[in-house]
């Protein structure tokens, strides 16, 4: 019996030395019920290895330490207090905290920590005062003191935080210290509200005087708390379409143009996101810059979607490999809109989710293609020849006055003038494929799209550049100046 007694001691005092161990170059010891390892000032380069596992205060502060790895502190889970102030730490591993969920105290201030793992924090529901001042964080995620109810102090000043974004602090409810200042601020329309919640906060926030702007230019220098009221809108977005995707069936080589209309203040970025079969295309328009009839996305896609600087996005020729879904999103500081329309060619279904685009005139497409050199694209016929008419009148019995069946009597001859070159405009020209439509598209490169009996709605073709005079007589509301600064809008055309 002694001896079993013996050999139970034994082993009691081995597990108790192995849990009470201490790296060679730390001081472990126990004071009022709290077990400290004190290795400050050590030089070192990696935390030790070797902590008594019931360790509840760490000091690893003033030393050499670059990196914290994943499993660190796996081992001394009961730690309620962390210093590792004035290292040379960059990067700390995600996972590297999350253990430490009995964690009050967490100093890691003055280091070079770039990137933090936020994440690591959700765990740390005990945490009361977080020191994460003078190091180089950029980021600082809406979310990352989302679980800390119970944290009162809070210092994130020195750092490089240009914007904290509004409900950053909503879930500190114990909260009562808050430093951020000396902290490169860009006093924007999404920094206003920390403007007016630092006057209103019961918080204490230390130094406002060094709250500043960095930027804009015209605001650097000044502090938060006297930003002027901005000028802040949100963006919306509207996307127009010709033809009317909503009722027209798109057919092959079709082309269809996509409009994307945006306001908002600042002025949003805006971007086409096109996905179109198993693939997806990005095409950021230039913030600024010259505005010009040159697709910015030329060389990219092999012309099969144009994207230009006004917000325009054409599909030339339309194919079942364009059947998808064409977003326009705009984002400023103030938040983001983004609008969606599909494409579909005929013979699928087809819905545009932007319900509220002005629909226009239903596109009725003729299958038929021109067989004659007199014959333009199909959807108004020329006039047929008669016994004892001049060549190119217009039949007299003829007297429908609809699209498609223009009125053709003498009074269009005397007002129009028609002359033995003369040609009849279509109503349209989308059932044509690209390379027949060139053909039909005149000098200066423009589409019928309305007609009747003495003039026409146009639409430049983006398609063809101008390139001589134009064969066509511009009404006296019009002129060819005109025409030329605006390519893609509709002018009415005296028909000859």
């Amino acid at each position: 019996m002694a001896r079993r007694l013996l050999q139970f001691f034994a082993l009691w005092t081995t597990v108790i030395s192995v849990g009470q161990c201490c790296p060679q170059l730390c001081s472990c010891q126990d004071k009022f019920a709290h077990q400290f390892a004190d290795c400050a000032y050590k030089d070192l380069l990696v935390v030790p290895v070797g902590l008594p596992s019931n360790v509840t205060t760490v000091s690893l502060s003033a030393n050499k330490i670059k990196l914290l790895k994943s499993k660190t502190f796996i081992n001394i889970t009961q730690v309620t207090s962390l210093w590792l102030a004035h290292n040379e730490i960059v990067t700390i591993e995600s996972d590297t905290l999350a253990p430490l969920i009995q964690l009050r105290n967490l100093d890691i201030s003055h280091n070079k920590i770039v990137n933090f793992p936020w994440e690591d924090l959700r765990n740390l529901t005990a945490l009361q005062l977080l020191k994460m001042n003078n190091n180089e964080m950029v980021n600082l995620p809406k979310d990352a003191f989302s679980t800390l109810k119970d944290l009162r102090s809070l210092r994130i000043n020195h750092n490089k935080f240009t914007t904290i974004v509004q409900g950053t602090f909503n879930a500190l409810a114990s909260m009562s210290h808050l430093q951020i200042f000396n902290n490169p601020f860009t006093c924007s329309c999404n920094l206003e509200w920390l403007r007016d919640w630092i006057a209103t906060t019961k918080i204490s926030i230390p130094e406002p005087k060094s709250i500043l702007c960095e930027a804009p230019e015209h605001l650097k220098g000044s502090m938060v708390t006297n930003i002027p009221k901005l000028d802040c809108e949100s963006p919306s977005v509207k996307i127009t379409y010709q033809p009317n995707i909503e009722n027209t069936e798109l057919y092959e080589g079709y082309m269809v143009m996509l409009n994307c209309e945006i306001t908002g203040s600042p002025k949003p970025q805006v971007s086409w996101e096109v996905t179109a079969g198993n693939q997806n295309y990005l095409f950021p328009l230039p913030a600024a810059g010259e505005i010009n009839d040159l697709p910015i996305n030329d060389k990219t896609t092999n012309n099969r979607f144009l994207v230009f600087r006004n917000g325009s996005l054409i599909i030339p020729r339309m194919s079942k490999k364009e059947d998808g879904n064409y977003s326009c999103s705009a984002v400023n500081d103030v938040g983001k809109a983004e609008r969606s329309v599909k494409v579909v060619m005929a013979g699928t279904q087809k819905h545009a989710i932007d319900s509220k685009i002005d629909s226009t005139e239903k596109i009725r497409p003729s299958v038929k293609k021109p067989t004659g050199p007199n014959s333009v694209i199909t959807g108004i016929k020329p006039a047929e020849k008669t016994k004892g008419s001049p060549e190119g009148s217009p039949d007299k019995n003829d007297g429908t006055g609809e699209v498609g069946g223009v009125s053709k009597g003498p009074t269009f001859a005397s007002k129009c003038g028609v002359r033995d070159s003369s040609e009849y405009i279509s109503n349209h020209a989308f059932n044509l494929s690209l390379d027949d439509l060139k053909q039909y598209t005149f000098d200066f490169g423009v589409i019928a799209l309305e007609v009747s009996e003495t003039e026409a709605k146009v639409q430049l073709n983006p398609l063809q550049l101008p390139s001589s005079k134009s064969n066509l007589h511009l009404s006296h509301t019009e002129n060819q100046e005109t025409v030329n600064k605006e390519p893609l809008g509709l002018l009415p055309v005296l028909i000859q």
